[in-house]
């Protein structure tokens, strides 16, 4: 990767956003801190429920390294990210239609030089972004598991952050870390809460308060429940034919909590200052790391 001074790069990324049409875009990442709690499977069914609602969504899958929501859907991707970030090819040209016609930004899989972005490659992104001409409502990022900087930089950089949890020690206990440091580091202050995976309503609102007494206790933070999404053995049987279970199963009732979540997402306020557009995001994302 070329040397690039800089000075250089904030004036290729201030010149990139300039170019950017200013729509405003609502921001949301999914992430969790443990994974295997269904981050993708939630960000990807919330994607589709939006576009049900008439939302133009474009899904980025964040885990850079390891991407799965191509596999997931059993799309066939022939280009991805890395291509984008070479030079090779827009933004536009690697997206990929999914179910309901959500586009899908694919990342690699595989490949441990996309887990951490150079500045020369952050610029990249920032001028594929600003040139994208796919016109989109809502921005779904599906970020990786874990604590990494990239992680830490998409949530911290959204306007929404959706926390998704499952009734395990580990889970509960990386979903805290998780808010500790974009709290503690970042001024990230409210967190949405997903609980997944659970028996009941009731299981739900207990896992909540688990979570709520260590933050209450610990973190300057708030917390909001916006959906538990119960264990449903149609998700498996979704999995298993490479659909998201709001397609292969709309009535289930994982599908059903995913929709009502949906309806609370699109009425979740976009800010009216610049922080409302996509383009504050993408400054947002490559600002320096608090020290």
């Amino acid at each position: 990767m070329p040397y690039m001074h800089k000075k250089s790069i904030a004036e290729d990324q201030a010149s990139g956003l300039r170019r950017m049409n200013r729509q405003k875009v609502k921001v949301i990442s999914v992430t969790g801190g443990k994974g295997g709690v269904g981050k993708t499977n939630i960000t990807l069914n919330l994607a589709m429920a939006l576009a049900q609602m008439g939302k133009k969504v474009l899904v980025l899958d964040a885990d850079l390294g390891l991407a799965n929501c191509d596999v997931m859907l059993g799309l066939r991707v022939e280009r991805n990210l890395s291509h984008v970030l070479s030079g090779k090819a827009s933004l536009d040209d690697i997206l990929v239609e999914g179910p309901f016609g959500i586009k899908i930004v694919p990342a690699t899989s595989g490949n441990q030089d996309m887990t951490e972005l150079s500045p020369v490659e952050h610029a990249s992104l920032i001028r594929a972004f600003s040139e994208l001409e796919t016109p989109i409502d809502v921005l779904l990022v599906d970020t990786a598991a874990g604590i990494s900087d990239m992680v830490l930089s998409f949530s911290r950089a959204s306007q929404d952050v959706l926390v998704v949890v499952c009734d395990e020690p580990s889970s509960i206990t990386d979903a805290y870390a998780l808010m500790k440091i974009l709290s503690r580091d970042h001024g990230v202050e409210k967190f949405k809460i997903v609980a997944n995976m659970v028996r009941s309503s009731k299981e739900g609102l207990e896992l909540f308060a688990k979570l709520t007494r260590v933050t209450d206790r610990f973190l300057d933070v708030t917390l909001e429940l916006v959906a538990t999404v119960p264990q449903d053995e149609n998700v498996r049987r979704a999995a298993r034919k490479q659909k998201a279970f709001i397609d292969a199963y709309p009535t289930t009732a994982a599908s059903m909590a995913v929709k009502a979540l949906a309806l609370k997402a699109a009425k979740w306020p976009l800010p009216e200052n610049a922080s409302g557009h996509l383009e504050f995001f993408l400054e947002q994302l490559v600002q320096p790391q608090s020290e």
